[in-house]
């Protein structure tokens, strides 16, 4: 991967989890990887032992600071709340087609989850993060989860969260953020790369 220059934030999904294969909504509940998730995890090693990052945060939750540890940054990481998921309320747990059978219009980026996250609640949380990115020199890299990744790239190029919903992120794959135009851009570099 030829993506190079100080300022650029890496993001990094965690591996799969028992509810990534389901595809239950895996909020706050504090999930382990998988034993493929911990391949996932340790196969990002040889993708990242190149760069020299300057700033290392994760999620707390396990299944993001798993995969940063057997990525090899677990001793650098610092753990940030902020990059915890999106609190899904009532609806953590449940799968897509569940939550569709008793409200089929129901769309999260646009929606938010009653008990948890509103839309707001999340891009506010996004902005804090990017507003510590901003205030950073060198390079970041990031262990999260998928849908607050998703957010926080919208927010990063200053769009609404609702750009979430049209960037798919799997597990254990890598994005890459950062500038254009002399940094007068924020901008998405690399999106979802296995």
């Amino acid at each position: 991967m030829s993506i190079a220059g100080q300022g650029c934030i890496y993001l990094v999904r965690h591996g799969e989890t028992a509810w990534s294969i389901t595809g239950q909504h895996t909020g706050r509940t504090d999930l382990a990887l998988t034993p493929h998730g911990e391949e996932e995890a340790r196969a990002l090693l040889p993708r990242l032992s190149d760069y020299r990052f300057d700033h290392v945060f994760s999620s707390p939750l396990q299944r993001a600071h798993r995969t940063c540890e057997l990525a090899g940054f677990g001793a650098a990481a610092t753990l940030d709340p902020d990059l915890l998921e999106w609190d899904y309320g009532q609806y953590e747990g449940r799968t897509l087609q569940d939550i569709h059978q008793k409200r089929p219009e129901w769309e999260l980026f646009r929606d938010g989850c009653p008990g948890g996250e509103s839309v707001e609640q999340i891009s506010e949380r996004a902005d804090r993060v990017v507003s510590h990115l901003l205030a950073l020199k060198g390079k970041v890299l990031l262990f999260s989860s998928g849908h607050i990744l998703r957010v926080l790239a919208a927010r990063w190029v200053e769009a609404p969260a609702a750009l979430g919903r049209h960037l798919v992120l799997d597990p254990a794959c890598l994005c890459v953020l950062g500038y254009d135009h002399g940094g007068l851009d924020r901008v998405i570099r690399l999106w979802n790369a296995h």
